[in-house]
């Protein structure tokens, strides 16, 4: 049951990222699958840090950072568009 909730708060923090983002992120499916894996990388970089979020607001927040975190490292090694 909790993977099922690990998933829609990393669905909700891909959308939200992509939304926050310069840009939009690279579109909805990309997103959502950036928010899933923003969440494990949100909760490494917070462990690092020594920070606990907990609750589900806490994961959404831990998410959300992960994701925005993750869009920002793949947008640095895109290849810029020819002008």
């Amino acid at each position: 049951m909790y993977f099922i909730w690990y998933v829609i708060i990393g669905i909700v923090a891909g959308f939200v990222a992509g939304k926050l983002m310069r840009g939009g992120g690279f579109g909805l499916l990309v997103n959502l699958v950036v928010g899933i894996v923003g969440g494990v990388l949100g909760g490494w970089v917070f462990g690092l840090l020594g920070i606990a979020a907990t609750g589900i607001i806490g994961s959404l927040i831990t998410s959300i950072v992960g994701a925005i975190l993750l869009l920002w490292i793949v947008s640095l090694l895109k290849k810029p568009d020819a002008y």
